[in-house]
């Protein structure tokens, strides 16, 4: 590979690759894609909008030459994406790529994941915002009940993919159910990962008065176990990782609210139509469609990238205030990826 790693202007290294594979989602959950704003006629992309696998590919390859390790597929819900397994095999080849991930909202697993895992997926982080039927049926917006997610989390576990759930907290929402899954994630021995919920977007209603800080889901969670801090695995990951005192399963934080991490944040996210972001609160990214569609170089591309990150600024999360809040015009997660 000719190019080399790069790092953007805080020294921050570009390790690690997110990829929306389709903006599409078959859960309307209130805090990513609320139902009143996603309805049955909002106009999602059409195929041809959305990067071929071998465009991702390509772009993947030259990611990986500037030091990208980790790739990790986002939606929307990305197993609605036909022939993703294709996709995956695809990246699995590519040098310097050691891990590939999947978030998905889990329901689709049972038919899909021993095929994900034959493709070269090594890991998925499963949603799961509550495990009492009530409370997540209001949550995901279709009246899908956890059973059907509980029943993708044991497929996965099955096909031998790493599982970890993913548990979006909104007070007065959801925040009555970090006990209850927590104990569940425990009983399993499947490790659980509370996010702060965060202003992504323009349309989740977000306001600082709807976050369960980490400190208070903390302090909740100390009333099953005393909580063991454990060491960082790598430079750049944003959990705060724990394990129970009396038992050897893991929980973590994402606290992207209460104590933010930007300063060694080393993600870039390509949407499914080709942009190229290099935050999550970004307001606008950089087109790779249209380079890949006028038959630009590999090179040239490569070129393109690091050009890009090597002047990158963000720490969104670090500057947050009531103003940023309000004005900045922040791309929905549901097309950038989480």
């Amino acid at each position: 590979m000719p190019l080399q790693p790069v790092t953007d202007y805080w020294k921050r290294p570009l390790r690690d690759l997110r990829i929306s594979v389709i903006d599409r989602c078959n859960f309307r959950c209130t805090y990513c894609m609320p139902a009143e704003i996603f309805g049955d006629d909002y106009p999602f992309m059409s195929e041809s909008d959305l990067l071929s696998f071998e465009e991702i590919t390509t772009l993947a390859k030259q990611f990986a030459s500037l030091g990208v390790e980790k790739i990790r597929l986002t939606g929307g819900e990305p197993l609605l994406r036909k022939n993703l397994p294709d996709l995956i095999e695809s990246l699995s080849s590519i040098q310097g790529i050691n891990d590939i991930a999947l978030t998905t909202n889990g329901v689709m697993l049972v038919h899909q994941a021993k095929k994900l895992r034959a493709a070269g997926l090594q890991r998925v982080n499963i949603s799961l915002d509550a495990i009492e039927e009530e409370v997540f049926q209001r949550m995901n917006g279709r009246n899908i009940k956890p059973s059907a997610v509980l029943k993708g989390i044991d497929a996965a576990m099955e096909a031998g993919l790493e599982v970890k759930v993913n548990m979006v907290v909104k007070k007065g929402e959801n925040d009555n159910q970090i006990i209850p899954l927590a104990k569940y994630c425990k009983e399993q021995g499947i490790i659980l990962r509370f996010i702060e919920f965060m202003d992504v977007g323009q349309t989740n209603g977000w306001d600082f008065s709807h976050v369960v800080t980490k400190k208070e889901m903390y302090d909740k969670l100390t009333n099953i176990s005393p909580l063991i801090p454990l060491e960082k695995a790598y430079f750049g990951e944003v959990a705060s990782r724990y394990r129970y005192e009396d038992s050897d399963v893991e929980v973590g934080f994402i606290s992207s609210v209460s104590e933010t991490f930007c300063s060694s944040c080393t993600r870039a996210r390509i949407s499914a139509d080709g942009k190229l972001f290099t935050c999550l609160f970004a307001e606008s990214g950089f087109d790779l469609r249209d380079m890949l569609r006028s038959n630009a170089t590999s090179e040239e591309i490569g070129q393109t990238l690091a050009s890009i990150w090597s002047k990158r600024t963000d720490r969104y999360s670090d500057e947050r205030t009531e103003e940023t809040v309000k004005n900045r015009k922040k791309i929905e997660m549901s097309y950038i990826g989480g």
